[in-house]
């Protein structure tokens, strides 16, 4: 199977460990075990003496039940039934093309989004559309675009939202008109939802999931709930055709998550409103930061975020995205991604939901930077 090298993560791969201000990372900023207990108020020795009691089997092939239903918290309408478990987020969207795409089949993907919705099926032989987001649309998918493509027999629909990279938003009456071409189409529709409960603004974030008998929504407990470390995600959908599918394949390639991942994500989820309550605060007051820095700036722009951890920003410099953010990376230690990562030249990804003062320093380094050089 040949398929393209993942641009975004061999990037991050070569440079993050060595960034002095990394301001491309995507999670909020992340705890720490006991950070999580502090939090949670819950008894970190009693977790641990329990934990450490227990063998290290595979437990629960399908799933930690506590864990499942943390994660039905954040739905309205999901059971535990409705939950197939995985290795992070990257793991169940990989998850859905192995088990449902097939040569041929017409798969319709956005971009820019995470690389994964869509050289992953192309690589399967399907006959892949791209549906391409613009800034002057707020980077929100054309309706008349979006039905032309989804023709009688389209398999999947892969939507983004919050997206990755511009944090634009789909209200659910949006979502509601993306249902309707899927339902004219007898489609799926999966939705890359890493980044929901992120927003801006106060209120219920929808979910595919709850709209739309065959909608298919991915999460995680990376970007939303800061614990990207236990490399837990899931899949969620009443298509129990689909969670057949899922777990079929998933005997192939997962047989189980980690013991000790669910344990500790159950914790978080029972209390995931304490979490959410942090994270919120987070990107809402670093987004303050990002756009003030935004509105001083003569030579950078963006469409401002509505939802999730970052941002695409454009430049007016006449050099490559790659030779950029190298060059920002060498001379200062900041380190932001290439906007060629997504296919959008001249720009770069800001992940502005790290600790304040790293983003406040990351963004004067790129002022530095661009004086300096330019």
């Amino acid at each position: 199977m040949d398929i393209k090298p993942f641009a975004v993560e061999e990037w991050m791969n070569k440079y993050e460990t060595g960034a002095k201000y990394n301001i491309a990372e995507t999670c909020v900023n992340s705890i720490s075990i006991n950070e999580l207990f502090d939090m949670t108020g819950e008894n970190k020795e009693e977790f641990l003496e329990s934990f450490c009691a227990r063998r290290l089997t595979y437990g629960a092939i399908e799933g930690n039940h506590r864990f499942k239903e943390g994660v039905c918290k954040l739905y309205h309408t999901i059971k535990p039934e409705n939950i197939v478990t995985t290795h992070g987020a990257s793991g169940a969207n990989h998850h859905i093309f192995y088990s449902l795409v097939s040569p041929r089949d017409r798969v319709i993907s956005i971009m820019p989004a995470y690389q994964q919705l869509y050289s992953i099926p192309e690589s399967y032989g399907a006959d892949l559309k791209i549906m391409h987001l613009k800034p002057e649309n707020n980077y929100l998918p054309d309706l008349d675009e979006l039905e032309n493509l989804a023709v009688k027999g389209t398999k999947l629909i892969c939507i983004n939202n919050p997206n990755n990279p511009t944090g634009a938003l789909m209200n659910k009456e949006l979502l509601i008109d993306i249902i309707d071409i899927a339902k004219n189409a007898d489609a799926y529709l999966m939705c890359d939802e890493v980044y929901r409960h992120l927003t801006q603004n106060d209120g219920w974030c929808n979910s595919v999931a709850d709209l739309y008998d065959k909608g298919i929504s991915i999460s995680s407990m990376s970007k939303v709930f800061s614990m990207a470390g236990v490399r837990l995600g899931w899949i969620a959908t009443h298509d129990m055709d689909v969670i057949k599918s899922c777990l079929s394949h998933r005997d192939y390639n997962l047989i189980s998550c980690g013991m000790f991942d669910e344990a500790l994500s159950a914790v978080a989820l029972k209390h995931s409103d304490i979490i959410l309550k942090r994270n919120k605060g987070i990107v809402r007051e670093n987004l303050c930061i990002l756009d003030k820095w935004i509105n001083s700036e003569k030579h950078f722009s963006y469409v401002k975020p509505e939802a999730g951890t970052t941002a695409l920003v454009y430049y007016d410099f006449d050099m490559p995205s790659y030779d950029f953010c190298e060059q920002l990376y060498h001379k200062t230690g900041a380190f932001v991604t290439p906007g060629d990562c997504f296919e959008q030249p001249y720009s770069m990804r800001i992940g502005y939901a790290c600790d304040r003062q790293e983003l406040v320093k990351g963004l004067e380094a790129i002022s530095q930077f661009a004086e300096k050089i330019f």
